[in-house]
């Protein structure tokens, strides 16, 4: 035989090997029905070496060629037809190998504002090493689970877009998202695995050890973090910093009557008052009118008096007189602490840093539900935090805000904490946040309970909403989201109307007969890739279920599979481009069309009805999500473009429109928009969002901005959003309405040759 050397298509020479040619036969033999005998491989080896005997040399291609004719010809057609397949799967491999290094040359060379690449996360920097790094990592790894690890099914269906596989770098490592209960969490301290942290003993250490607690849980988990219960935290981090005020106030005043030298130190003064004073009848108050001050003042004068009698042998005759002042000097020390402590946290969230200093964690934050004085503070005090911003005045974009509004609570004038709520109105009249959450909502309010503050509505700010439960308690707190697909409604309905482009009918059924393979595949990839991540053990989520932030994960042992709590997250199925589905389907969207409308509730509610069949068959939390699709709606967009053309109303603008909104450039009335989108928030189980964009400064009427949000309120919207003008000089940093000149340094937009200054949307 005269072969001596195969050319790879590389360019690269190397020896020839029969048994490659064995082993290649073989392999595509091996999963088929019919297969072949070792010595059907072994004559079909020989049959092709004869076909290429008399070459010195010959490419991989041709000897491949060669394998197929010769396998068909020998009637060998399943294997043949494996063959194939094997050689396209691997001609695909050699195509994203070469997609990946032009994706590194991306990272590695370009620049981030060039790049939607390094654009498609806003709270990682790829300019800076530690973010070019993560964005490395992610692209390989998505590289080896599309091309070695998804099934043909799942791969086609992402990759022709029929569907988005969400956060897919991360698929064989960890799930998304968590609600962190901080009291379960805080209570006897925890560790972040470089050290174990004490319970924290004021406002200042819960504020501080929030934000550890959002950092530590997103260096688990791929997702956002949010806290479901903020001000009734924080409002446990308020008494304890009261506490401490009233016993160095107590101290300071005696101090200053008796001199320090002829008094014990600090901290046997506190010791002894701790004995007499009882903070059951002791309390922080916003006002002295308060009749709870009264009670407090005058706890703090008999413990005061005893004290100086019984223990300090100093007996004071004045100690009703003295203790207003002492009480007075500890609240308002207390005022000051929790301002600072709010200020602080707002900064840290957007200054500390996760995974290895890449990534600015997606953090929210719930509150305005605690009517006591001290979730009270906490709430004002975050609420002035944001309103103030970030040290140039900049808006702070995390936490992710968002006012808990409950009738009863804060939603009328008359409820306890109605001020909270103009409060939140007026800020996010300023600053674009807090968004609100209803928990009036009929689909939330079924789960609440007074007195369980993980029975109210919490979401993340991206707007993921866990609660129903078919594994353990229907509570907020300490659960998250597993994971989620997107399927692509307007290709569905492309593809429906190109087959019966005559006949509505048969085109909505087809549609549908689509949607439900979709949904199917949809299915089977998360069942697929759940049954990945349960297998994963304890240890490998150290603070997740470590420090059991995860509900029931202290029943765990770090060498225990984490399936037997997994089971309390939701499981998720989303879509995008309703509205162009909708067109593309009738001719018109849900925003001109009542037929539309009644067709678009009917989709929405077939993907809820589908997912309430997949809890009941499979007793996992499945849920219809409205996705938070902003990068995917240009992706499928695209995708359909190159796909289809620009088809008007379907096809034509760079994004398609996100879940179930009414397009953002269609003009309609904000009551309107509001009554066509309410009714799917309570088919999104899974998460929804609405936004009423508003025009001009509306610092200057908030009681516009307060009626627009009653009005979402009332119609029973779960969560949802004003966005107005916001802008922000890029110089000085002031954050407001500016015309032609910045109202903070008075500087105007200036053209000097080609070089512009812009004024840029915060």
């Amino acid at each position: 035989m005269n072969l001596k050397t195969v050319t790879k298509r590389s360019g690269h020479t190397v020896a020839y090997n029969r048994q490659k040619i064995v082993n290649a036969i073989a392999g595509a033999n091996a999963d088929c029905k019919n297969p072949m005998t070792e010595k059907d491989v072994e004559e079909v080896a020989s049959q092709v070496e004869w076909d290429i005997q008399d070459r010195e040399n010959i490419g991989v291609e041709e000897i491949q060629d060669i394998v197929e004719q010769e396998l068909m010809k020998y009637d060998f057609y399943d294997v043949a037809k494996k063959y194939i397949t094997y050689r396209a799967r691997h001609a695909e491999r050699r195509e994203a190998q070469k997609h990946l290094m032009s994706t590194y040359s991306q990272i590695f060379f370009g620049d981030a504002k060039d790049s939607d690449l390094r654009r498609d996360n806003a709270n990682i920097n790829t300019d800076a090493p530690m973010g070019a790094m993560l964005k490395l990592g992610a692209e390989g790894a998505k590289h080896f689970v599309d091309n070695y690890v998804l099934d043909e099914e799942f791969h086609q269906a992402d990759s022709e877009n029929w569907i988005h596989i969400h956060d897919k770098d991360f698929s064989l490592i960890t799930f998304n998202c968590c609600q962190i209960d901080l009291l379960k969490l805080f209570h006897g301290g925890f560790s972040t695995g470089h050290g174990f942290l004490r319970e924290p003993n004021s406002i200042r250490a819960y504020a501080s050890l929030a934000c550890i607690a959002i950092q530590s849980n997103q260096n688990d988990m791929f997702g956002g973090q949010s806290i479901n219960a903020f001000d009734i935290a924080m409002a446990e981090g308020v008494r304890k910093s009261f506490h401490k005020a009233v016993w160095d106030e107590a101290y300071k005043s005696m101090a200053y009557r008796f001199g320090f030298q002829h008094l014990v130190d600090e901290a046997a003064f506190r010791a002894a008052l701790k004995k007499h004073l009882s903070f059951e009848n002791c309390h922080y108050t916003e006002s002295a009118e308060d009749p709870d001050a009264a009670k407090s003042i005058e706890t703090i004068a008999r413990a005061l008096d005893a004290v100086m009698r019984e223990d300090l042998a100093h007996p004071i005759a004045d100690a009703d007189t003295t203790a207003p002042t002492i009480y007075q000097l500890a609240c308002a020390d207390v005022v000051e602490e929790t301002h600072q402590a709010m200020e602080a946290l707002i900064h840290n969230f957007n200054t500390l840093h996760s995974r290895a200093g890449a990534q600015v964690p997606f953090s929210s934050i719930n509150y305005g539900l605690d009517t006591t004085s001290e979730g009270r503070l906490a709430t004002r005090e975050v609420l002035n935090a944001i309103w103030s911003g970030l040290g140039n005045g900049e808006t702070p974009i995390f936490p992710i805000s968002v006012f808990q509004i409950k009738a009863g609570i804060n939603y009328n004038p008359g409820d306890p904490n109605y001020d909270l709520f103009q409060q939140a109105c007026k800020t996010s009249a300023k600053r674009l946040f807090p968004n609100f959450v209803n928990v009036d909502a009929p689909y939330n309010l079924q789960y609440y309970k007074p007195g369980n503050y993980n029975s109210a509505v919490a979401t993340m700010g991206c707007r993921t909403r866990v609660v129903s439960n078919v594994n353990g308690p229907e509570e907020f707190g300490s659960r998250g989201n597993f994971s989620f697909t997107t399927i692509n409604l307007p290709k569905l309905a492309i593809e429906a109307h190109k087959k019966f482009p005559k006949d509505q009918e048969k085109e909505i059924a087809y549609f549908y007969d689509l949607f439900d393979k979709y949904i199917d595949i949809s299915k089977r990839y998360l069942e697929a890739r759940y049954d990945i991540i349960a297998h994963k053990k304890a240890m490998n989520f150290p603070f997740l279920m470590g420090q059991h932030v995860w509900m029931d994960s202290e029943k765990l042992n770090p060498e225990d599979e984490i399936a037997p709590v997994l089971k309390h997250c939701s499981i998720s199925i989303g879509f995008c481009g309703l509205a162009e589905c909708l067109k593309e389907l009738t001719g018109k969207h849900h925003g001109e069309s009542e037929a539309s409308q009644k067709l678009g509730l009917a989709i929405i509610g077939h993907l809820r009805q589908r997912t309430d069949e997949f809890t009941e068959e499979t007793h996992m939390n499945w849920s219809t999500f409205g996705t938070p699709a902003e990068s995917t709606a240009g992706q499928f967009q695209r995708a359909n473009q190159k796909a289809y053309g620009k088809i008007p109303g379907v096809t034509d603008r760079p994004y398609m429109t996100n879940s179930s909104h009414v397009p953002v450039y269609y003009p309609i009335k904000a009551i309107d928009k509001i009554r066509i989108e309410a009714p799917y928030h309570a088919l999104e189980n899974a998460g929804h969002i609405a936004y009423i964009e508003l025009d001009g400064d509306t610092t200057k009427n908030v009681k516009a901005f307060e009626s627009v949000v009653r009005a979402m309120h009332d119609a029973n919207m779960g969560y949802f959003s004003v966005n107005h003008p916001v802008d922000r000089d890029p110089v000085c940093g002031y954050t407001g309405l500016i015309e032609n000149e910045c109202p903070h340094c008075h500087r105007k937009e200036v053209e000097k040759g080609t070089f512009v200054i812009p004024r840029q949307k915060a």
